[in-house]
C-alpha cells in the first residue's frame, strides 16, 4: 500500500485492543533474565578488546605487537598491516576500519585483540605499543565558525529556505529580537553498550548485533566487507537503548566480523562505556541566531534561524535544528539557513529527535523573550501566530491540534496563576517559576514489509525484521494482530529484530511503529480477506472477533478455516500524502522550577506535557514514551555538557561519572504526559503518529522559560548550570 488517500474507516477503529494500556508482552523476559542481548548470545566465543587512537590526528608511526601477541590466551591482534581491504563509504554506507596508519579522530580503532577471555584480550590491548606523528587538526565549533560550509545531505531537506524578503522585512518591522543560542555536544548514553557477536557459516557471515536499523545495517556491513547482502545476517531481538547510537554500523561489527573470519571461530566485543564516546557516534554542538520580527499586535512578520553545527571532513550530515521553524509558526517572511563545519572529531549523528531538540531549545526561548518584549503572555503570542497552512510548503497539515495542547495544558497546569515578572514568586529560599513551550517533531513514514500466519492452533505468528529499543514494539504490534484478527492478545506472538523475516524500517526518526504497524495492518488485512474467501463471506462486511469470523447470518470458528496454516504479506511505503499534506506531532511542555536563591541551584518541582500525536496505539508504553522524552529533555537543559578539550580533540568526561544525565533525585514525581484524541487519516493505516522522540521536543525549552520566570536568569548557553544563573539571582542583603 502506498500512502496516497485518506484510509477512511477500518477494522482498528474499534479500539478493543489497539489504543489499552496493555503491559508489555516481553516485560516479564526483561525482569526475569529471560531476554537475551547481544552479547549475550553465544558462551563459547573468543573476546575482543579495541585500541583506541590516543591522538586526535596524525600517522602511526611505529605499532609494536609481538608483545600482546604472546599474552596468554590472545589468538589474533588486528591492525592495519593485516586487516583486510574494506569498502568505503560516509558512516551510513560503509564502516571500514584499520586501513591504514592515518589517524583521523581520536578513539579511532588502531587495532583489536582477541583472546580465549574478556580479562586476556583486556590485558594483552594494553601491551600493543602505539607511536605516532601528531598533526595539528581543527576540533571546537566555535573556533573554526569561517571554514563553515553549505552542507549536501542527499536524503533530507535542503539545507536553506527563503520565503519573501527576510531582510527588508526584518529591518522595517516595529519590534525585533536578535538573539544567540548554543548547545553542547552530547552523548547518546545509553544502557546497553554497543555490541556483536560473529560467527560465519563458510562464506555466510551471522551477526548477533545491537543495530536499530538492521536491513540497513546488512547492506552496510555487505559493502564494507565487499561480501554480497543475502550473504549477511543481522539478529537483534531486545537492545537496551539506543537513542540513534545505535542506528548505524559501529566499528564493534566490523571488528568481530573481521575477526571471525580469520579466526573461524565465533568472536564477541563490547565496547567500554569509556570507548563509547570515541569510538561511536554523538549529537554535535551547535550555534543558532534567532531573529524574529513582529507588528506591534505581535504577529510574525519575518523569522530567521541560522545554525552553525560540526561533523567528521567527510560528512554531510548536521543537525537540522531550523527545520521546526520551517512549519511551526506563521509568517511571510522567512529564511532558514544551516552551515557545516568540518571537525577532526568523531563522526556526528542522529540522537533522540535530531534537529527539533536542539532547534527547539533557541526557537522557543527566542518566542519567550519575543513575549516579553511585547507584554504578551507566550501562550496567546503563539496562538496569534498559528498558520492557515505549511508557511513555506503552503500545503495543509494532516492535522494539527497545537493550539488545543497549549490550552489543554494552560488549564490543568494552572497557568493562568502564574506571575509574569521574574522573581516575584517564592517558597521559603526558592524563587519559583513557570514556563512553557511548543513541541513539534515530524511524522516519517518509511518502507515497511510484516508477515502474518494463522496456525492451525488459531495462533498468529508475526514476523518482521523489526526491532524494539525498549519502546515497546513488541507489544504494540501484538496488539495490532489482535485487533485486525479478533484475537485475544495472548494468542498472538511476534517475532522480530532477524534479517531472515520480511525487511522493515526499524527503530528511529520516530518512523518505527508507524511504518512497522502499518505493513503488520496490510498484512492483516490480506489475511483477512483470505479468511473471508474461504469461508464464503464478504470481505468487506465480515467480522472478526473471539477468535470467530461472522456475519449477521453465521459465525465459523477461524480453526476451521485455517488447515495446515494460512499466511498473508503486506507492506507499506510512503506516497502523495507525505508531499500533498505537511505532516507532524505536536505538544505542549509546561515546567515549574525551584531556584535556590543563594546557589542557584535549578531544582524541576513538575512538568506537564500535552500532546496530539494521531491515534494511541498503547496508552501505557506511549505515556512512558513521552515522559522518557520529558526526562531526556530536563538532561538538554540542566545537565548533559560532553566537554571537549580544543587542543587534544579527545571527549574529556568520556564516562557517566561525569557525563551527567538526570537521575532519580533530579526528577519530580509529578511529571505527566496527556495525549489528546486524535485519528490522522493521511498519517498511515493506523491513523497514528510518531511520539518517540515527541517528549524531547520543547522540554527543555519549558524548563529554561521557567527558570528565567524565577529568577531572572535567561542562559543563552545549554546546560543552565548554577555558575550561569549566580549573576541574575536577586540581592539578598
Amino acid at each position: 500500500m502506498d500512502m496516497d488517500a485518506p484510509v477512511g474507516a477500518n477494522a482498528l477503529d474499534a479500539e478493543k485492543i489497539v489504543g489499552k494500556p496493555l503491559d508489555r508482552i516481553d516485560g516479564r523476559q526483561k525482569v526475569t533474565g529471560g531476554a537475551r542481548y547481544a552479547y549475550e548470545m553465544q558462551q563459547d566465543a573468543l573476546y575482543g578488546f579495541v585500541v583506541e587512537a590516543s591522538i586526535a590526528k596524525g600517522r602511526i608511526a611505529l605499532i609494536e605487537t609481538l608483545a600482546a601477541e604472546r599474552s596468554p590466551g590472545v589468538k589474533l591482534v588486528l591492525t592495519h598491516r593485516n586487516a583486510p581491504k574494506q569498502g568505503a563509504g560516509n558512516h551510513r554506507e560503509a564502516h571500514p576500519v584499520l586501513t591504514g596508519p592515518v589517524v583521523s579522530r581520536y578513539g579511532e580503532p588502531v587495532a583489536f585483540v582477541v583472546a580465549e577471555t574478556f580479562e586476556q584480550a583486556r590485558a594483552a590491548a594494553f601491551l600493543v605499543n602505539v607511536k605516532y606523528d601528531r598533526d595539528k587538526g581543527h576540533y571546537a565549533l566555535p573556533q573554526h565558525l569561517d571554514l563553515a560550509r553549505v552542507p549536501h545531505q542527499t536524503d533530507g531537506a535542503p539545507a536553506d529556505s527563503e520565503v519573501g524578503n527576510f531582510s527588508d522585512a526584518y529591518a522595517s518591522a516595529p519590534v525585533q529580537i536578535d538573539v544567540t543560542y548554543s548547545t553542547p555536544l552530547q552523548s547518546h548514553a545509553m544502557m546497553e553498550p554497543h555490541a556483536t557477536l560473529a560467527m560465519w557459516d563458510d562464506d555466510k557471515l551471522i551477526l548477533h548485533t545491537a543495530n536499530q536499523m538492521l536491513n540497513q545495517g546488512q547492506r552496510v556491513i555487505a559493502r564494507t566487507l565487499n561480501i554480497p547482502v543475502g550473504n549477511v545476517r543481522l539478529v537483534s531481538p531486545f537492545i537496551g537503548g539506543g537513542f540513534g547510537g545505535k542506528l548505524w554500523v559501529n566499528a564493534d561489527a566490523i571488528l568481530a566480523a573481521i575477526a571471525a573470519r580469520y579466526l573461524k571461530r565465533p568472536v564477541k566485543v563490547a565496547l567500554t562505556r569509556q570507548q563509547i564516546f570515541h569510538v561511536t557516534t554523538h549529537r554535535s554542538d551547535t550555534i543558532q541566531r534567532i531573529r524574529l520580527a513582529t507588528d506591534r499586535d505581535g504577529r510574525i512578520i519575518a523569522i530567521g534561524h541560522d545554525v552553525f553545527s560540526g561533523n567528521f571532513p567527510s560528512e554531510q550530515v548536521y543537525e537540522a535544528a531550523a527545520l521546526q521553524t520551517r512549519s511551526l509558526y506563521a509568517g511571510p517572511n522567512r529564511l532558514t539557513r544551516h552551515r557545516l563545519v568540518p571537525l577532526d572529531i568523531p563522526v556526528a549523528s542522529s540522537m533522540r529527535a535530531p534537529g527539533e531538540a536542539v532547534g527547539l531549545l533557541a526557537l522557543e526561548c527566542a518566542m519567550d523573550e519575543l513575549a516579553e518584549r511585547l507584554k504578551l503572555d507566550p501562550i496567546e503570542l503563539r496562538i496569534r501566530n498559528e498558520p492557515a497552512e505549511d508557511p513555506e510548503k503552503h500545503i495543509p497539515y494532516s492535522s494539527r491540534n497545537l493550539v488545543a495542547c497549549m490550552q489543554e495544558g494552560a488549564r490543568r497546569f494552572g497557568w493562568d496563576k502564574r506571575n509574569s515578572i521574574p522573581g516575584q514568586v517564592r517558597d521559603g529560599h526558592w524563587l519559583v517559576g513557570i514556563g512553557m513551550s511548543a513541541g513539534t517533531r515530524g511524522n516519517p513514514l518509511r518502507f515497511s514489509s510484516a508477515n502474518v500466519r494463522l496456525g492451525p492452533d488459531g495462533a498468529a505468528t508475526v514476523k518482521m525484521a523489526m526491532t524494539d529499543i525498549g519502546t515497546g514494539t513488541y507489544t504494540i504490534l501484538a496488539q495490532i494482530a489482535a485487533e485486525m484478527l479478533g484475537l485475544p492478545i495472548e494468542r498472538v506472538r511476534v517475532d522480530l529484530g532477524d534479517t531472515i523475516f520480511p525487511e522493515a524500517a526499524g527503530s528511529g526518526g520516530s518512523f518505527g511503529a508507524a511504518s512497522s504497524g502499518s505493513a503488520l495492518f496490510e498484512a492483516c488485512q490480506a489475511l483477512r480477506e483470505k479468511l473471508a474467501i474461504r469461508a464464503g463471506m464478504d470481505p468487506n462486511t465480515a467480522r472478526f472477533s473471539d477468535g470467530h469470523i461472522a456475519t449477521a447470518e453465521r459465525s465459523v470458528s477461524l480453526t476451521e478455516l485455517v488447515g495446515s496454516g494460512i499466511e498473508a504479506d503486506g507492506q507499506i511505503s510512503p506516497g502523495r500524502n507525505n508531499q500533498d499534506f505537511s505532516q507532524q506531532s505536536y505538544g505542549a511542555h509546561f515546567a515549574e522550577v525551584g531556584v535556590d536563591q543563594d546557589t542557584g541551584e535549578v531544582r524541576v518541582r513538575r512538568m506537564l506535557g500535552v500532546f496530539a500525536a494521531g491515534r494511541v496505539l498503547n496508552a501505557k508504553t506511549a505515556r512512558s514514551q513521552a515522559i522518557g522524552g520529558m526526562v531526556f529533555g530536563v538532561g538538554a537543559a540542566l545537565h548533559e555538557d560532553l566537554i571537549l578539550d580544543p587542543r587534544f580533540g579527545y571527549f574529556v568526561n568520556h564516562d557517566l561519572a561525569e557525563y551527567h544525565v538526570p537521575v532519580h533525585a533530579d526528577i519530580p514525581a509529578s511529571v505527566e504526559a496527556v495525549f489528546l484524541p486524535e485519528l490522522d487519516e493521511r498519517s498511515n493505516p493506523l491513523k497514528s503518529k510518531g511520539i518517540g522522540e515527541l517528549g524531547i521536543c520543547g522540554a527543555g525549552a519549558a524548563i529554561a522559560n521557567a527558570v528565567y520566570n524565577a529568577c531572572g536568569a535567561r542562559v543563552r548557553n545549554f546546560p543552565i548550570t548554577l555558575d550561569k544563573v549566580l549573576a541574575s539571582l536577586p540581592d539578598q542583603a
